[in-house]
């Protein structure tokens, strides 16, 4: 088991109080898969357009390409999670996905023009879409679906993607932008060495009804209220998560401070993870997912009107805490509370597939439509703000009971 010398002792406090249940090495171990794929993610989401631009890819190019690959995240996710339900081997599909992106990565360094790009992100998505439900449905499973611990487990990631960006920013200040794949085949390489660390969730009998098929939960209103407003916030998050960036390095910020920025955005998350457990459990699902889509219309105007004010772009920053922290850790409880054991693994897919795979393919595709190399983005980000009020009204219209899963006996 690792000793962690060199982590400070206030981040063993935060990040190792709640990991104290039976065989916590293992949960140390789940933690550190998190730090290597949100760290994956801490170079991929917001460089990979300064990397496309690097190679030449205009801004309508480079929306596409993100929204083609993107796509690949509506099947891939439900393909692996049904292998996974079917077969009981959460942990072999999450191994089998990390080896697989890690072999395509290194095509990359090959492959050149719009359509090879395409074809290679295309591919090492489709298998990169095999780790996360895995790892939340282990994680949950390991935890006993506590939100609190799962979400101490889950901050690891937030610190992964932190110590990352910045990372990576200003390696690219020293070493320009192909410098992101020696970063990203060493981190796809360490998760696939963590992973034969972790260990298959125990399989507990399912305490869920047996009544109806997984097409009956997905057809039901509360869960297409749900994905839909789900949906609507990820396509809000196009303009964020494709050209940031570059719109920051238009606005005259150097990559180490567009680096510290985005870190400063999960920061925010990594405290709202401390507390998002409490949260959930006090006020409940709804309102959570409401406060969280009214701070997110009011980032996005202030990012598309106010982004040259530093003081004023920090603090959009921060708000990063709702838009993605809370409504994530929100999202996986209803996720994890609504299928239950059954069909758990599906039921993460469908969310990452639906939501993140659908959503984020419209918004990248849309954003780099209305971007025009810069000169539409106050118009993107007022447009990513407005369909995010249409997520608003529908998780508006969805009564509070339906989204807590009351009439539904929650896995012990």
């Amino acid at each position: 088991m690792p000793t962690y010398n060199h982590t400070p002792l206030f981040c063993q406090d935060i990040f190792l109080s709640n990991l104290s249940l039976p065989g916590r090495g293992p949960l140390i171990w789940l933690a550190l898969a998190y730090l290597l794929y949100f760290g994956q993610l801490g170079v991929l989401t917001p460089y990979l357009a300064m990397f496309l631009d690097g190679r030449g890819l205009t801004s309508v190019e480079i929306g596409q390409l993100l929204g083609l690959i993107t796509l690949t995240r509506i099947l891939g996710p439900n393909l692996w999670a049904n292998l996974a339900d079917r077969s009981g081997k959460c942990l072999r599909i999450l191994q089998l996905g990390a080896l697989l992106a890690l072999v395509s990565f290194f095509v990359i360094f090959f492959a050149d023009g719009f359509w090879g790009l395409t074809l290679c992100f295309g591919l090492i998505m489709m298998f990169w879409t095999a780790i996360m439900p895995q790892m939340e449905v282990i994680t949950l499973n390991s935890v006993g679906g506590d939100a609190h611990r799962y979400s101490r487990i889950r901050l690891w990631g937030s610190m992964g993607f932190i110590l990352l960006t910045i990372s990576a920013g200003r390696l690219i200040d020293w070493f320009g932008t192909e410098v992101l794949l020696a970063i990203c085949v060493s981190l796809l390489a360490a998760l696939l060495l963590v992973s034969s660390r972790l260990r298959e969730p125990q399989q507990v009998p399912d305490d869920t009804p047996h009544t109806g098929s997984i097409w009956s939960k997905i057809n039901s209103p509360v869960f297409l209220g749900f994905i839909l407003a789900l949906c609507l916030l990820q396509v809000g998050f196009g303009p964020y998560n494709s050209f940031f960036t570059l719109y920051m390095k238009d606005l005259g910020y150097s990559g180490l401070q567009t680096g510290l920025l985005l870190s400063l955005g999960v920061v925010a998350e990594i405290l709202i993870f401390l507390k998002a457990g409490r949260l959930i459990q006090r006020f409940g699902i709804k309102q959570m997912l409401l406060v969280s889509l009214v701070l997110t219309v009011i980032r996005w105007w202030v990012l598309a009107r106010f982004a040259h004010f530093p003081g004023i772009l920090i603090l959009s920053q921060c708000i990063h805490a709702a838009s993605f922290g809370l409504t994530h850790a929100t999202a996986i409880q209803f996720i994890h509370r609504y299928f239950g054991r059954r069909f758990q693994s599906r039921g993460q897919a469908l969310y990452v597939s639906l939501a993140g795979g659908l959503g984020g393919a419209i918004g990248n595709y849309a954003a780099g439509l209305l971007w025009n190399q810069g000169q539409g983005a106050e118009q993107t980000f007022i447009a990513a703000a407005m369909v995010v009020a249409v997520a608003l009204l529908v998780i508006v219209l969805i009564p509070a009971r339906k989204l807590q899963c009351e009439e539904i006996p929650r896995p012990v």
